[in-house]
């Protein structure tokens, strides 16, 4: 089923090598065993046949060259050490939507659905959250979501790990019942050297190489020792060059063990290339993707809580500096032909009220806009790199990068605009700002949904949220003092810094939308610089969508690249 011939993998470009040369085959219909001491290659050598690690050498499957991932949609599935499914959902909702995303026919969606229920063991537990389930049935819900496309071939990465041993037996009997009776073939990276003789096919990996391949029997007699769990303590005695030649040897004089151990599973001596898969196209995906993502925000209490908490908190911020709602703009009660002393005093004590004044309303414009940038930051800023893994896991069943980006993209995006309308609605009927709703709505929301994006880039483009959250805050906090509206910038920099920076196009297009309206010129009246340039609100608009498209880029281009962690 799987092999692979002289694959070779490097710590990067011009890292040191970790797997040398290896060459190997699975049987098919069969329980594989992958076994080593710690850090000697096995996750690397699987990992590498499958294509989540860059290689040199050969790897296939059923005698067909395996070049990317994406070659082995419905062919292999890939359970890792950690099951990849949102702790908010069910059993059945994770296995649910797992098939809405690879069976486009919903009658096989459902027969496959009771079906996978039934042969892992979880039909009890389809209501349970998973965030509920014990070790062992976690293990047998990642089963359950590799078979959903029905795979002929699953490698499993410590399937076993860390379970008690009534579960690890449990899970292997799951295992050989699945070979036996559908014909399956499991190759399971394992640690508990004890199991080896429930396994059809043991692949020992040594220093980054394939160093024996045979039964549990022929392993015991190859290596001389009474049981597996010597195994580590004869293989440590000779260096890698030892056991290569060794290995080299004892397949040339049995070069039959792999079609004799082939029949016993009962497999064919010849493998038939697998047949295409079938999954749904790019827009129900992205349906699918968008509609788990808002059930999981209206059961993530926590996370919807602290977005309801920043979404009506920040807003009550804003309003406590002007509660009253008063903008009172004075007029100069002055004579300019012939004024008194006294004129020109009261004159001076509008023109300073009316600055101060002004500056309220300029400052109060700020805190929205900078608040709305924080709310897109935590928005955008762990959504996907906090769920890399799963989603890398999902693209190896058929879901298109696209479908997941814009589906992040709009859930954020929905976010961002109830968030900056809020904002605006509840500010200026409390507050009482001057000037037309739907600019200054448009303006606010426009702030909010670009820099949520632009944070969603950030955490497509890492895979770690901490690094990703981290970034987003950064660039909130270099939006007022970059923004020149607080403190002035050098003119060199006033430009050079200017397109980057939310949240002075936010902020100039909601004070242009009150052009031609007592505030906005007593504003300008107070500016230091009279011909200093305040963007209008299409132009606010305009840049803030320049922006978000950059982060869509980031998005669209962090989705394409693979990134497990």
């Amino acid at each position: 089923m799987l092999s692979c011939e002289n694959l070779t993998v490097r710590a990067g470009a011009d890292g040191p090598v970790i797997l040398d040369g290896a060459n190997a085959r699975f049987l098919p219909r069969g329980l594989n065993a992958v076994i080593g001491p710690s850090g000697c290659g096995k996750t690397t050598l699987m990992k590498a046949i499958l294509g989540i690690l860059p290689s040199t050498g050969v790897a296939s499957l059923a005698g067909q060259p395996i070049t990317c991932t994406e070659d082995l949609i419905g062919k292999v599935g890939f359970a890792p050490q950690f099951t990849a499914a949102q702790a908010q959902l069910t059993v059945a909702e994770s296995l649910e939507y797992a098939l809405r995303l690879a069976v486009p026919d919903a009658s096989e969606r459902a027969r496959r659905l009771e079906s996978v229920l039934g042969v892992t063991g979880m039909a009890p537990h389809r209501d349970k959250r998973v965030s509920a389930l014990s070790g062992g049935q976690l293990r047998r819900l990642s089963l359950g979501l590799e078979l959903t496309l029905d795979p002929a071939c699953m490698v499993c990465d410590e399937v076993t790990s860390g379970l008690d041993p009534q579960s690890e037996d449990q899970i292997l009997a799951l295992l050989r019942d699945l070979a036996e009776s559908h014909h399956k073939s499991f190759v399971c990276i394992i640690h508990n050297l004890g199991k080896l003789n429930q396994f059809d096919w043991v692949t020992v990996v040594y220093q980054g190489d394939v160093v024996f391949q045979g039964s549990p029997d022929e392993l015991l007699a190859y290596f001389g020792i009474p049981d597996g769990l010597r195994l580590y303590e004869v293989l440590n005695a000779s260096d890698l060059a030892t056991w290569r030649d060794r290995w080299a040897i004892h397949q040339a004089e049995h070069p039959e063990a792999y079609a004799t151990a082939v029949a016993k599973v009962g497999a064919p001596a010849e493998v038939e290339p697998l047949p295409e898969p079938v999954v749904p196209g790019g827009v129900s995906q992205f349906n699918t993707l968008l509609a788990r993502r808002l059930k999981l925000f209206l059961r993530d209490t926590g996370y919807l809580g602290l977005t309801l908490a920043i979404t009506f908190g920040f807003p009550l911020l804003v309003i406590i500096f002007n509660l009253e709602g008063s903008w009172d703009v004075l007029k100069i009660p002055m004579d300019r032909n012939m004024a008194s002393m006294e004129e020109v005093k009261q004159a001076l004590n509008v023109q300073v009220a009316n600055a101060q004044l002004a500056g309220l309303a300029a400052g109060l414009v700020m805190f929205q806009v900078i608040l709305l940038t924080l709310m897109g930051a935590n928005n955008g800023g762990r959504e996907i790199s906090a769920e890399r893994v799963l989603y890398e896991k999902e693209r190896m069943t058929g879901l298109r990068p696209w479908a997941y980006a814009f589906s992040k993209i709009v859930f954020v995006s929905l976010i961002g605009v109830a968030q900056g309308v809020w904002m605006c609605f509840f500010v200026k009927l409390i507050c009482n700002f001057p000037g037309p709703w739907a600019e200054q709505l448009a303006i606010l929301a426009g702030s909010c949904v670009s820099m949520s994006v632009v944070c969603l880039g950030f955490s497509a483009m890492l895979t770690s949220p901490e690094k990703s959250s981290l970034l987003s805050i950064y660039l909130v906090g270099f939006q007022l003092p970059l923004s020149g509206v607080v403190l002035a910038l050098p003119p060199a920099l006033t430009w050079l810094c200017r397109p980057f920076i939310n949240a002075y196009w936010g902020w100039s297009g909601y004070m242009k939308s009150m052009m031609g309206l007592p505030l906005y010129d007593a504003y300008t009246a107070s500016m230091p610089n009279q011909s200093a340039y305040v963007a209008s609100t299409p132009e606010g608009l305009a840049v803030l969508l320049i922006q978000g498209l950059f982060g869509i880029c980031l998005v669209v281009f962090g989705c394409q690249q693979k990134r497990w962690s």
